[in-house]
């Protein structure tokens, strides 16, 4: 089992959970490195991982989806610059801890992770995928697990559609239908998480509802008789949405399964870091107890 980090869900997490009066000598703010650092100690200390990489993002305007959609995420503020130089600390504490980490301006951390899936799955190892990010789900596959750390939540190939609407495999034509306002993915006005469930189960893809559009109104749902018309409208939409919604598993990424093996933290380094961020004992003796 592959354990895959999706690191930003956790930064953020701490950042804005934990109080901000956590400093380095330098006055600056370390909270989430803290906050972080603790939560991946936590995770390796309960499940002993051998194979585990941590997914970072990149710039919110910098990716392959800003080229083709430049509204995508045009809605989120950037992260201040305290965030992002604690951003770059987080990293630092992975190399000191052993583990492998990805970063790219090119890909979002889905892709990184999706990559690293589909990788490993060639090398007949299965992933547990570690985030809350909802467009993960469709990432699983048979053998995987979406891990929703925090709620402490684990949802097996089978369970993905009772929690998330739909199958794994029609998860980014689902969101290409409902549209992601987090992202600012527009998608198809009108058709809400139900209605698009509901053409998922009975086209599968999007491809297949497009193909058979004279069929939506036969389909027991509220406003069936306009829907395939008001779909056809927004056909070109739909497609684009869905082009932002698919996670990218084939990004130029030469790792296999022996990169991802934990390797044994440098105490030492992990010592000095410590030090510099001003963290106390109890990081410190956990260190002490990850072989």
């Amino acid at each position: 089992m592959v354990y895959l980090i999706d690191a930003s869900v956790y930064v953020f997490r701490a950042y804005y959970s934990m109080p901000p009066d956590m400093v380095d000598a330098d006055g600056n703010p370390v909270h989430a490195v803290y906050g972080f650092a603790r939560f991946l100690a936590d995770l390796i200390e309960r499940e002993s991982p051998e194979y585990i990489a941590v997914a970072f993002d990149g710039s919110l305007a910098t990716s392959f989806r800003n080229r083709i959609y430049p509204a995508y995420k045009a809605n989120r503020e950037p992260a201040p610059p305290d965030l992002m130089l604690q951003f770059e600390r987080c990293r630092e504490f992975c190399s000191h801890l052993g583990l492998a980490w990805y970063h790219s301006s090119e890909y979002e951390a889905d892709d990184i992770i999706g990559t690293l899936a589909h990788r490993v799955r060639g090398e007949g190892l299965r992933t547990t995928l570690v985030t809350r990010d909802k467009d993960m789900a469709q990432l699983v596959g048979p053998g995987d697990v979406y891990w929703d750390y925090a709620g402490d939540q684990r949802y097996h190939y089978h369970e993905i559609e009772e929690r998330f609407g739909v199958q794994p495999e029609r998860y980014a034509d689902y969101l290409a239908l409902t549209g992601d306002a987090v992202d600012n993915i527009p998608g198809v006005p009108g058709v809400g998480p139900k209605t698009a469930a509901a053409l998922m189960k009975a086209f599968s893809t999007l491809d297949h509802l497009y193909d058979g559009l004279e069929q939506v109104a036969d389909l027991k749902l509220r406003g069936a008789a306009q829907l395939g018309a008001k779909l056809a409208q927004h056909r070109e939409a739909a497609f684009l949405a869905r082009q932002l919604t698919r996670i990218h598993c084939a990004m130029p990424l030469p790792v296999g399964r022996d990169e991802l093996r934990r390797r044994p933290p440098d105490r030492e380094a992990l010592g000095r870091f410590f030090d510099n961020q001003g963290f106390g004992l109890l990081l410190r003796r956990q260190m002490e107890r990850l072989g």
